[in-house]
């Protein structure tokens, strides 16, 4: 049941305008917490009423310019239904983030049926239902996965389903999920042969759905081929990844990935609105090198390291919305103080982050992005949480090949007992077989079972030559 609030009353609710307001101890959809590396030094009340907006060309509706990423939602210890410890998302704090998020104008909220173990949509419905059902936009996906989801019975009932959990008889902004992955094969299996692409054109012309959209993920000749049928399909919008790493350096990082200029310019062109997904790049671009750290600092000393992303990005016109995951009121906060308002980067400050971008793609990372599309690994390894340690001991200067470096027991000791900290031994990369069950839903096209097998292979030479 809808319990709607009027602005005056949740404002008093979550506190805004109070001297102080009480912190929310949170983790993301996972029960690996998050680095806080958001924080800036501003500090001092964020306006309500500054946000940044694009508008709609279709529409005329005004977006905000940050979008709140749905799929990292905080959990609490919880119990499944045989009574064992099991996270669940934690509905009040969902609230609580939901509330200050309208508060200072941010209406664009996108889920998923495959986030949060599948619960991310009937949280965020719950917590969206509270408020007017006018004040804000529900992006959501066609996530059929799953072969038994991708009959036209299956894929029609799942759209129904996230109605239904989000409360509401209408989709804002509906996409065709992570289409790229696998192909023309998998784009023909999940939305073309089944007619189920057909059948979300028609409920667009019914008034069900908005605006018809599809998210970006891997080939990109599935790309070129939606947007050649762009006159069929009159595509609405278009969510990429998108970032100032990965505008020249994605396909550097991973020859299977495609620039972000190119998908960008691609769209530009043919005037369709551009929503941007991982503009921190999973967390990547916010947890930096030291010395890349203090270069933008050094630049702008009172702002966090994660601003530099979200201005770049919002910076470029044809960029409808740009989403953050934000599992923490502090990463909300830091974002809101970037688009509330936006100011836009220079010429100069545009190059400063290219070349800077030049700097970060000599670190040889994993371009893992926590997004957990490669999870439940069959035998029970935590692949993100491996990759992710392994990326940052790389920034962090302790993954060192020689002996004869004068750091090498320091970081060691400091790859060895961060790795048991932040990965039970029971779901490290030890344990990795090879099945490659997980390879076909990596957006990033990441060859996880080589990576595990090369990070525990690394692993084992730490431990064997121990001082």
């Amino acid at each position: 049941m809808s319990h709607n609030i009027n602005r005056r009353e949740f404002l008093r609710r979550i506190g805004i305008g109070s001297v102080a307001a009480t912190g929310l101890v949170m983790t993301g959809c996972s029960s690996r917490k998050e680095t806080l590396a958001t924080e800036g030094t501003e500090s001092g009340p964020i306006p309500t009423d500054k946000m940044t907006y694009r508008t709609n060309p279709k529409t005329g509706e005004k977006v905000s310019l940050l979008g709140y990423g749905c799929m990292r939602w905080p959990t609490k210890p919880g119990k499944d239904k045989d009574g064992n410890p099991e996270e669940e998302l934690d509905q009040e704090a969902i609230n609580s983030l939901v509330d200050e998020a309208i508060a200072h104008g941010v209406n664009y909220f996108d889920t998923s049926p495959a986030y949060c173990r599948g619960k991310s949509e009937e949280a965020t419905g719950i917590a969206l239902s509270r408020h007017p059902r006018s004040s804000y936009y529900i992006a959501t996906k066609l996530s059929n996965f799953a072969p038994e989801s991708q009959t036209r019975e299956a894929s029609i009932k799942m759209y129904r389903d996230s109605m239904r959990y989000l409360q509401t008889d209408y989709i804002d902004y509906l996409l065709l999920h992570a289409v790229g992955g696998g192909g023309m094969d998998n784009l023909h299996q999940r939305y073309l042969d089944n007619g189920i692409l057909d059948f979300l054109m028609e409920e667009r012309e019914a008034g069900r759905i908005r605006n018809l959209g599809f998210s970006y993920h891997g080939d990109i000749e599935v790309f070129d081929w939606l947007l050649a049928n762009h006159d069929k399909y009159k595509w609405d919008f278009v969510q990429i990844q998108m970032n100032y790493l990965d505008w020249e350096h994605s396909k550097d990082m991973n020859p299977r990935n495609t620039n972000a200029v190119y998908l960008y310019d691609e769209l530009a062109k043919r005037k369709i609105p551009v929503v941007i997904m991982e503009p921190l790049l999973g967390g990547r671009l916010s947890n930096l090198p030291d010395h890349i750290v203090a270069r933008l600092k050094e630049a702008e000393p009172e702002k966090s390291v994660a601003s530099w992303a979200f201005r770049f990005c919002g910076t470029y016109p044809e960029v409808l919305t740009v989403l953050s995951g934000m599992t923490y009121k502090e990463h909300l906060e830091d974002n809101l103080r970037s688009f509330c308002p936006l100011k836009p980067l220079t010429d100069s400050e545009l190059k400063f982050l290219h070349d800077t971008a030049g700097l970060i793609a000599q670190y040889p990372t994993v371009p893992c992005n926590d997004c957990k599309y490669c999870m439940p690994c069959p035998y029970g390894i935590d692949i993100p949480g491996v990759l992710l340690h392994y990326n940052k001991c790389v920034n962090e200067g302790n993954v060192t090949e020689s002996t004869a470096d004068p750091k090498y027991a320091e970081a060691r000791r400091a790859f060895l007992v961060g790795y048991d900290r932040s990965v039970p031994r029971l779901r490290q990369a030890s344990h990795c077989i090879g099945c490659r069950q997980c390879v076909e839903h990596c957006p990033q096209g990441i060859r996880i079972p080589r990576e595990l097998h090369r990070i525990d292979k690394y692993v084992e030479e730490l431990k064997r030559n121990e001082a």
